[in-house]
């Protein structure tokens, strides 16, 4: 069966995975473009970047990968249902690239935009979700992107079995944090930690068992 994995989901020293007041003018909040900097630097975003293991991390986001599956947070901001028009916090041609399964409330028709992203909205239970994108995905793995709040729940339901977290040396102090309610996490998962010269930590959860 296919996997479901986390790639460069980025948490500040306190776990916040965004920032408070999201916004469309701010999709993490105050916490803005910090918690990504670090990815930004790498010659996997742009030409000329570093080629250390930051990079090689950030790489193995798309490897293998079939479907995505993430919360409204991720894909919008506070009130994007209001309007009938809007496509999303990603542009015209997302770096998806595969059929994606928002996790809302607010239903609408999916969505087609360039360079094979196709937005589908389900009000669903992580598995039931997890049955969806795994069908869309066609033996490939399923990638969860996130918020905070969706990693979250498909962590309690025992539904993730790679999930890479990188530790950003910044406090935000409040916003969405990733682990609470995950007391003993870890008797679940293998769980290893390098530290990259830009001063983060990549952290990577394998869960027992899991191939």
């Amino acid at each position: 069966m296919s996997l479901v994995r986390v790639h460069n989901f980025a948490i500040s020293l306190d776990g916040f995975g965004t920032g408070e007041g999201q916004s469309a003018d701010a999709h993490f909040g105050h916490a803005g473009q910090r918690l990504h900097e670090w990815m930004f630097a790498t010659r996997w975003w742009q030409s000329g970047g570093s080629g250390g293991v930051d990079d090689v991390f950030t790489r193995q986001y798309d490897r293998g990968i079939g479907a995505e599956i993430m919360g409204a947070g991720k894909w919008g901001h506070p009130g994007w249902h209001e309007d009938p028009e809007w496509k999303g916090a990603w542009g015209p041609n997302p770096p998806f690239h595969t059929p994606v399964f928002v996790l809302t409330h607010h239903v609408r028709p999916s969505i087609e935009m360039e360079g094979g992203t196709t937005f589908h909205f389900l009000d669903a239970s992580p598995a039931e979700a997890l049955e969806a994108a795994r069908k869309a995905a066609d033996g490939a793995d399923v990638r969860l992107g996130g918020g905070a709040t969706t990693i979250r729940e498909f962590l309690t339901a025992g539904l993730i079995d790679h999930m890479h977290v990188v530790v950003v040396p910044i406090l935000l102090g409040r916003g969405v944090r990733l682990w609470d309610g995950l007391e003993g996490l870890e008797n679940d998962y293998g769980i290893e930690s390098v530290s990259a010269p830009s001063g983060v930590t990549h952290m990577t959860f394998t869960r027992t068992g899991a191939g």
